[in-house]
């Protein structure tokens, strides 16, 4: 007889990524690794994900893990320099900049990735996310300075997007 029991730490686990996210964020937030902080983010990050796994339209995988760590530090290096960047631009002359709306084809498909992506791109001074075609194909993207449409879908295509689906392949 074959049974498809499912372990007892896959089913208080259903995301352990995610719960491992949630504690480290949560002691980082606190500032503190005392005895009580450390048991309570665990208690969150336990409970969270079990009460919200029904919400998930899919599981998540993480396929290359080192990749997203590479891809974190990618995005906290843009986030310091486009600061600088846009620093430089709001208090320069304003008849230099050059704001624009780009449509990036997306090639990613996992719903949590293209998330991510938007998200990224919003997180970086200068560009936000603004809508998503209904058949996610594609995302619309406002610039406060663009010089070059192509150049700037292929930056994002190249250093967002690409890794992104590298990690979040199908399960």
């Amino acid at each position: 007889m074959v049974t498809d029991r499912v372990p007892l730490w896959k089913k208080l686990l259903p995301h352990p990524f995610l719960t491992l996210a949630l504690w480290v964020i949560w002691l980082l937030l606190n500032n503190t690794m005392a005895a009580g902080h450390m048991v309570l983010g665990f208690i969150l990050a336990v409970i969270i994900p079990l009460l919200t796994s029904g919400f998930w339209p899919e599981k998540v995988c993480l396929k290359k893990p080192w990749v997203l760590m590479r891809f974190i530090l990618i995005v906290l290096w843009d986030i310091l320099v486009a600061n600088i960047i846009v620093a430089k631009l709001i208090l320069g002359p304003k008849d230099k900049l050059q704001p624009a709306f780009i449509t990036v084809e997306l090639d990613i498909r996992h719903p949590l990735g293209i998330g991510i992506l938007a998200n990224t791109i919003s997180l970086t001074p200068g560009t936000v996310s603004c809508d998503l075609s209904e058949d996610h194909r594609y995302l619309y993207v406002h610039g406060l300075h663009v010089e070059n449409m192509d150049e700037t879908i292929n930056e994002i295509k190249q250093r967002y997007e690409q890794p992104l689906m590298e990690v979040f392949q199908s399960c």
